[in-house]
């Protein structure tokens, strides 16, 4: 891997779909997906019915990058270095006193290491870095206050409850069965949650494989609605476009359970064959799988002992750290924050009419993507190192980069590629 590349230089171009390929308009997905996750609340676990209600101002607090500390039941903005920039008990924010109780003198967060160097999944803490399960940090923050009004407990069975409202409305089975809230409602409409590709990027995915490259498109997404989403942004011949089509990754373990690793299934009317695959021979369209037998594929395809690959993803957890660590790829992050803080760029939410804007747009709902006024910027924040908590001046505060999993990359220009750092 190199500092700078050219991606006329590459063998494989990869791509994860959902925002990535595939974007959302993220107002009317956020709250859908919020409205899953509560529906399930309410319904299955017979929560306060208050729970579906929202105010548009109340959608500032959706913000990328938090984690949730379960063993404390705060959320948390970090530093670079692990430090605790803000946080917040339910959607209250805590003092830098109450941060200081929490968490020491020094604010530093115990699980840091492992949230920095790890892909794999906590029972300490739960990483938001995807707008699929967002809103659920809203949701689990409400659920906190309810608690605290009622003079309750909270404990684990929150988290429980919220693993259960994710597997119930994203199960792979869910497209098929219409189970759940999000699945049918994308399919009753799509129009309204998704955004087709204009015809430059068709033309460009095109050009791509005319030229020779071998044009790759990998998602954990479920064959079903990956067919449904290629066809609304891309079109009915979007299989055109790809060599290999991988649905269904499970990302990162794709990259990273070697040597335990998945094997391929091939796929018939989007039902996978019970029997694993023992190597790729061939391009086409297959589920689940693993980078070293499709690295074997490449190899063929490409005639190259190592083929040069670049794959384009969202997720420093599930794309960027995997595919860069274990799969030894190139990677090109898309960060919507980026746009959403007023970096230029072609955000449709200023060209659109009035009438095809989300229907929240008018009444003050904050795109996820941008600044919050609670939270702050996605990429810096100010540290508060002296009294004042929630008010007052602090005594002292340092700029900061925020998230670990943006450290050493500040603010790349436009078309500019830079490498992500080795750990998270």
């Amino acid at each position: 891997m190199s500092e700078h590349f050219s991606l006329s230089d590459c063998d494989v171009i990869g791509f994860d779909l959902d925002h990535t390929l595939c974007r959302y308009h993220l107002k009317e997905t956020s709250r859908l997906i919020y409205d899953s996750f509560a529906r399930y609340f309410v319904e299955y676990k017979n929560y306060d019915k208050d729970l579906l209600t929202l105010t548009p101002a109340t959608w500032d607090f959706c913000f990328k990058g938090l984690v949730v500390d379960l063993e404390d039941g705060n959320l948390i903005k970090l530093a670079e270095d692990g430090t605790i920039l803000r946080a917040t008990h339910g959607t209250n924010d805590l003092s830098t006193e109450e941060i200081i109780k929490h968490y020491g003198p020094k604010r530093e967060w115990k699980h840091f290491d492992s949230l920095n160097t790890s892909y794999t999944r906590s029972t300490k803490y739960y990483f938001y870095d995807n707008y699929f399960d967002l809103p659920g940090a809203l949701l689990c923050a409400r659920i906190v206050d309810m608690l605290h009004k009622r003079g309750s407990e909270v404990t684990s069975e929150i988290w429980k409850d919220m693993l259960a409202a994710i597997d119930h409305n994203y199960n792979t089975s869910a497209f098929k069965e219409d189970t759940g809230t999000y699945f049918p409602s994308v399919k009753q409409n799509p129009g309204r949650y998704l955004q087709p590709c204009s015809d430059s990027v068709k033309a460009w995915l095109r050009s791509m494989k005319n030229a020779g490259k071998v044009v790759l498109l990998i998602t954990s997404s479920h064959s079903d609605y990956c067919r449904l989403v290629c066809e609304h942004i891309l079109g009915k011949d979007f299989e055109e476009l790809f060599d290999v089509i991988i649905t269904n990754a499970l990302k990162p373990g794709f990259f990273s359970l070697v040597p335990q690793q998945r094997p391929f299934r091939t796929l018939v009317n989007d039902v996978e064959e019970s029997e694993g695959l023992p190597s790729l021979d061939k391009p086409g369209w297959y589920s689940q799988g693993n980078w070293p037998h499709l690295h074997e594929l490449l190899k063929s395809m490409t005639g190259k002992a190592e083929p040069k690959v670049v794959y384009f993803g969202d997720s420093m957890r599930s794309d960027m750290f995997p595919a860069s660590r274990y799969g030894k790829w190139e990677t090109v992050m898309i960060v919507e924050e980026l746009e959403g803080e007023g970096v230029p760029g072609s955000s449709q939410a200023k060209t659109e009419p009035l009438e095809k804007r989300g229907k929240f747009e008018d009444q003050g709902m904050k795109t996820p993507s941008a600044t919050s006024k609670q939270w702050g910027s996605y990429f810096t924040d100010v540290r508060r190192s002296g009294g004042g908590g929630g008010g007052g001046h602090p005594k002292a505060h340092l700029v900061q980069p925020q998230h670990p999993h943006l450290q050493h990359h500040g603010h790349p220009q436009r078309g500019e590629h830079r490498r992500p750092p080795a750990g998270l």
